[in-house]
């Protein structure tokens, strides 16, 4: 008896666990995506998919709808992802770095100083490249959407200045986990930590880390400058965010509604890459108001450690060639 009503109970909280996390739920008259991430409100991507979620609401007269979650409410960004690919959650956001894991084609957006400008950056994302890319997941049950702007990724640390990839020496970095970013602090000299972002802020504050590399806005916006006392804008990588859906849910939508998603997902990119430029000049003098020492090291000296790790690419069958198809765009 005791292991009858034991059996039921777990049935009755798995059940409510998929009414909570139900990826795509039909009511009567309205179709309702949820869409969990890890960043907090106040971030700019996070802002970009709630212009997303006006929008959709608007393009399908209310018969379609976004409910997000953030701040890892639904879980970390693994944690999300695995939702998503068994169709429990409809959406979310996840750095690019992780998607290597997926798709090791991924790691070219993790090699330094790859882009010559802005207009080369975008030029990747949103050309033929970009797209080969986001639906280069669906074996893997993940649609891509969209990518937003995450910006440059800058060293902070907690009471060592990085003004040379000498000064990364001895330090132990956190970094997201991506091989390439493991890679990447190595040749520069330093310990590469792979640490989960919700941890981040702890591990700094506790010493397990010596500091951690990301953008102006998710530094500020995390509260790591409470504890990281300088920023070195070396801007050594531009790894994007990217939007993703699963699979299941998005052959469950009519072809209406899917262009409708589509629409509004990438409206919600060009008000994205206003809202993310304002968001790192705001960002940078709210940390440097609080007491944060920010350095602009001199970058060339970044740029030639990280030699080795091109040329290693270069061979590489995979990256090399899509390496060499993002240094012929203009």
């Amino acid at each position: 008896m005791y292991f009858f009503t034991l059996h039921l109970r777990k049935i009755s909280i798995l059940l409510i666990l998929a009414y909570v996390l139900l990826g795509c739920r039909v009511d009567t008259d309205v179709t309702t995506l949820k869409l969990g991430h890890g960043l907090d409100p106040s971030h700019p991507v996070h802002k970009g998919m709630q212009y997303m979620a006006d929008r959709l609401d608007e393009l399908s007269g209310g018969t379609m709808q976004i409910d997000i979650y953030p701040s890892e409410q639904l879980g970390t960004e693994r944690e999300c992802l695995e939702l998503l690919q068994i169709g429990s959650l409809a959406m979310t956001k996840i750095s690019s770095a992780v998607l290597e894991g997926f798709d090791p084609s991924f790691r070219v957006f993790g090699l330094p100083y790859l882009f010559r400008d802005e207009d080369h950056r975008w030029a990747v994302k949103e050309g033929p490249i970009g797209q080969e890319l986001l639906l280069g997941l669906e074996p893997y049950r993940i649609r891509g959407i969209c990518f937003y702007d995450a910006g440059y990724r800058s060293f902070y640390t907690v009471d060592r200045p990085i003004r040379t990839p000498d000064d990364l020496r001895g330090l132990r970095i956190r970094v997201q986990e991506s091989p390439m970013a493991v890679q990447l602090v190595n040749v520069m000299g330093g310990a590469a930590t792979p640490v989960s972002w919700g941890e981040l802020y702890t591990a700094l504050q506790q010493g397990v880390v010596d500091g951690a590399e990301n953008n102006p806005p998710s530094f500020y916006t995390s509260h790591h400058y409470e504890v990281s006392r300088y920023f070195s804008i070396n801007q050594h990588t531009a790894v994007p965010d990217v939007l993703v859906i699963s699979t299941h849910i998005w052959e469950s939508l009519t072809p209406q509604e899917r262009g409708w998603l589509q629409q509004a997902a990438n409206e919600s990119v060009e008000y994205q890459k206003e809202v993310w430029n304002e968001s790192v000049v705001e960002s940078l003098q709210a940390v440097e108001e609080a007491g944060v020492e920010i350095i602009f090291p001199d970058r060339e000296p970044f740029v030639e450690s990280v030699q080795p790790l091109f040329a290693r690419y270069r061979n590489d069958p995979r990256i090399g060639t899509l390496l060499e198809r993002i240094l012929e765009i203009e």
